[in-house]
Order: C-alpha cells, then structure tokens, then sequence
C-alpha cells in the first residue's frame, strides 16, 4: 500500500483553490476551517484532528484553506510527516483584482469580506520547496474553468 498524500492548496480567497480541488482531487478527504460552523471554537485544532484522522486511516488528504504562511504550512507538513504522507503542495496564483473578480461572482457564505483578500495578499509568502514539499506546483486559472 502506498503513503497517502497530504495536498495543501495555497492563494488568496478568491483565487480558485476549492474549484481545484473539486475538479482534481474529488476522491481525497476534504479538511478546510470553512467546514466548521462559523461559531466554532479553535477551528485549528478541528483542522488538525481531521487531517490526522485522515493521514492516519491510510486516506489522502487535502487542505483547502488559504495557508498563505510558512508558519501555517509547517504545521501542516509537520503532521502530514508524522504519519508517513507525501507532501504536495499547489499555489493557486491570483492578484486581488482577480481574486476580487471572483470572489464578487460568488454567493452567501462563500463570498468572503474583500478586507480578507486584501489582508492575505498581504501575509503571502510564496512557497518553496525547502518548505518540506515533495512536490510543489504553481497554477493560475485559465479563464475558462481550468487552470494551467
């Protein structure tokens, strides 16, 4: 049996990375914070134990939230490597003004306050492999659906 993988998607809100991975990794575990209840206490923790749950019965994972830090990705690396998973991470590049865009097309919940995008744009720091990636992939939505 080979190791699961843990993917974790990096971008702005807005930038396409639940799209992603409805499109690409229908069959893995899904773990984002926006599956919590908004009133949910210390979704991290809630994070963490899901991705644990999943690493730990063999199933691939994916992390869907914005990780738009190193700090927040080592955290993700750390457990992902504590349960023998490969590591592949996938930056879905926008700027604000597309991440706008698309953020504005979207509706109810999922459409996030625009100080958010402006606030993670500001946090951003694009990742390296030397983050502790097997793999490292940087994509941007085509316009069409797609991404390349």
């Amino acid at each position: 049996m080979s190791a699961p993988e843990c993917v974790i998607l990096i971008g702005l809100p807005g930038a396409g990375k639940s799209t992603f991975f409805r499109q690409r990794f229908p069959d893995y575990t899904h773990v984002s914070k926006d599956a919590f209840p908004r009133s949910a206490r210390d979704k991290q923790a809630r994070q963490d134990a899901a991705l644990r749950a999943a690493l730990g019965a063999g199933r691939s994972a994916i992390v869907d939230n914005t990780n738009v830090t190193h700090a927040e990705r080592a955290a993700i690396i750390a457990i992902a490597r504590e349960l023998g998973a490969r590591v592949i991470g996938y930056y879905i590049q926008a700027t604000t003004r597309e991440a706008v865009a698309r953020n504005a097309r979207r509706e109810g919940h999922a459409r996030v306050p625009k100080v958010a995008i402006f606030t993670c744009a500001k946090k951003l720091v694009v990742p390296a492999l030397v983050e502790g990636f097997d793999e490292l992939h940087i994509l941007r939505a085509d316009g069409n659906g797609g991404f390349v």
